[in-house]
């Protein structure tokens, strides 16, 4: 739909012309005071939105979205943008570098050092969930932890490194997300049998034609697997 020729370019566009899509979460002070600030200091915004095309002569905003809320205050008939293609991966790009997204990085390859920082990141934000956590510990057994086959961020419970089920879990999700490996089909390695499901578990003694273990708990699932 973008016009191609477009794409990339300054341009002034007329404020009705511009859908401000999902808005901006920032304080009414911080817009209105910064609106008033705007129309003192000459009325241009030096930081343009950034808009993909919708139509003709059709925008809406994708990133910038304070800037854009900010030239709606002060009145502005019209705000300097620059129009991006419409594409959603152009969309996450441009959210994560104005900083309206957090990134994401893979804990299914990422590396311990990227781990670190995520990890210390969470635990240094205000009213954080991770604030009681030892970050020494978290990273090191997460890193060593067999998270390349990872299907959900449940077997970090698990490690005892001061990440529960609730807030302290759902929190790992503001930065990470998961792309596994494929199971091997025969494993005997106990810490990844342990990162597994008790139904998991089952189901491989199953394939591997294991009988009489219905009523076995996990631990007796993990030491019967990890020997045949």
């Amino acid at each position: 739909m973008s016009n191609l020729s477009d794409i990339g370019n300054l341009m002034h566009l007329y404020l009705d012309e511009i859908d401000p899509g999902e808005g901006t979460s920032a304080p009414e002070f911080l817009i209105t005071a910064s609106a008033h600030l705007l129309n003192q200091k000459g009325g241009r915004n030096w930081i343009p939105v950034i808009v993909k095309e919708t139509g003709e002569d059709q925008y809406q905003v994708i990133g910038n979205s304070f800037i854009y809320a900010v030239a709606e205050e002060a009145g502005l008939e019209r705000v300097w943008c620059i129009i991006a293609d419409d594409s959603d991966d152009t969309a996450e790009v441009v959210k994560v570098l104005t900083g309206e997204e957090i990134p994401k990085i893979n804990l299914s390859k990422a590396s311990r050092d990227e781990i670190q920082a995520a990890i210390e990141y969470l635990i240094s934000q205000p009213d954080s969930a991770l604030k009681t956590v030892k970050a020494a510990i978290a990273v090191n057994r997460i890193d060593e932890a067999p998270r390349q086959y990872w299907n959900s961020f449940d077997p970090i419970t698990g490690l005892k490194c001061g990440i529960t089920r609730g807030k302290k879990l759902d929190a790992l999700k503001q930065v990470f997300y998961l792309d596994p490996q494929p199971m091997p089909e025969t494993i005997t390695d106990v810490d990844i049998l342990k990162g597994m499901s008790t139904s998991e578990l089952k189901a491989m003694a199953k394939k591997r034609g294991i009988t009489g273990i219905s009523k076995m708990k996990k631990d007796d699932l993990v030491q019967l697997l990890s020997k045949s």
